[in-house]
């Protein structure tokens, strides 16, 4: 499988090319070769490479930084994430697009997690524009997965780990550390691991994969597919989404 990455120069985009390199093609879209507020190189680099699949990493993930910077940050990470879209549309590729939980108000009681289908209520900048980015990949690309990961840390940071074992190692006075955030760190590794799955073309394998997560057994599905040019059935991908949707409120019920 050939498989583009933008940001392929953070953290999570390094991992993503150090752990999928081996076993396929992939192609490492940093800054320098891949401009993501230019529609023109979006398609150019996208519409060259003919990638099976793109993963979107590209973003401003400074969380404090895009509080001061709100242009920059509706930049890249919504009209960013557009025009990744729109090149993959236009390319026939799977977009597996990179969110956070920062699309959530945050509000919870510290004993509740937040789910897929809940609804979203950014109160940051960084959250704003990072939902606009999830609206713009729905909007222009059919074929797509929108993945909200959370609190990431891997190998070389920067985040939030690396700054607190930074810190450790300088000794002296006690870490001022804040108390009103609840999260689960993630590893790069662990991403790697849970995403790749979810790029593969087989809709049996996609749907099934997805009852798993939901805690549902497939035992047969069967899809009536209509033919298209490029190979794949729109009607396929709608039935999914639904057929995903349907089995998300099934569960949320049960």
């Amino acid at each position: 499988m050939k498989i583009l990455i933008t940001g392929a120069a953070g953290m999570l985009g390094r991992t993503l090319v150090r752990r999928w390199s081996a076993a396929h093609a992939v192609i490492a879209a940093d800054r320098a070769r891949l401009d993501i507020t230019s529609a023109d190189a979006c398609l150019a680099v996208i519409g060259a490479a003919q990638p099976d699949a793109v993963v979107h990493c590209a973003a401003h993930t400074a969380v404090d930084r895009c509080e001061s910077e709100p242009e920059r940050a509706h930049l890249l990470n919504a009209t960013g994430s557009a025009n990744v879209a729109v090149a993959c549309q236009r390319a026939g590729a799977r977009l597996l697009a990179i969110s956070t939980d920062y699309v959530f108000a945050g509000d919870r009681p510290r004993d509740q997690a937040y789910h897929e289908g809940d609804a979203t209520g950014p109160r940051t900048v960084y959250g704003t524009s990072k939902l606009a980015g999830e609206a713009a990949v729905r909007a222009q690309c059919a074929d797509h997965v929108i993945a909200r990961v959370a609190w990431l840390y891997g190998p070389g940071g920067p985040s939030f780990v690396h700054t607190m074992l930074a810190l450790g190692r300088q000794g002296g006075a006690p870490l001022r550390v804040v108390d009103d955030q609840i999260g689960n760190p993630t590893s790069t590794d662990a991403v790697a691991d849970a995403l790749l799955p979810y790029l593969e073309r087989d809709f049996h394998r996609y749907l099934a994969l997805m009852a798993h997560r939901l805690g549902f057994r497939v035992a047969e599905v069967v899809v009536a597919h209509r033919p298209r040019a490029h190979g794949r059935s729109r009607y396929g991908l709608e039935r999914y989404g639904r057929a995903v949707a349907d089995l998300w409120a099934l569960r949320r019920r049960l």
